[in-house]
C-alpha cells in the first residue's frame, strides 16, 4: 500500500505463540529492522508489514535474512 511520506515505512507482527520468549520475539525483531534499514533506500514509498510465521521459528539467522532480501526485491519490482 502506497503512503503519502515519501519513504517506506514497516510494521512488525511477531506473536507470543510463535516466538515463545521475549529474547525470541526481539531478537527477530532487531534482524527484521536491521535488513530493513540497509534496503529501505530501494524500496517505494509504501507500508510493509512483516508477520512471523510458524516456519520462522526453526530458520538460522542467515536463512531469515536471505528471504528478507528476496521479500524487499520483490516489493522493489512490484512498484
Amino acid at each position: 500500500m502506497h503512503n503519502q511520506g515519501g519513504h517506506p515505512r514497516l510494521g512488525l507482527a511477531i506473536a507470543t505463540r510463535v516466538f515463545g520468549s521475549a529474547v525470541a520475539r526481539n531478537r527477530i525483531k532487531r534482524l527484521i529492522r536491521e535488513s530493513f534499514r540497509m534496503n529501505q533506500f530501494s524500496l517505494p514509498a509504501v507500508n510493509i508489514t512483516i508477520g512471523a510465521r510458524d516456519a520462522a521459528r526453526g530458520k538460522t539467522p542467515a536463512e531469515l535474512r536471505s528471504s528478507l532480501e528476496r521479500t524487499w526485491k520483490s516489493i522493489a519490482a512490484r512498484m
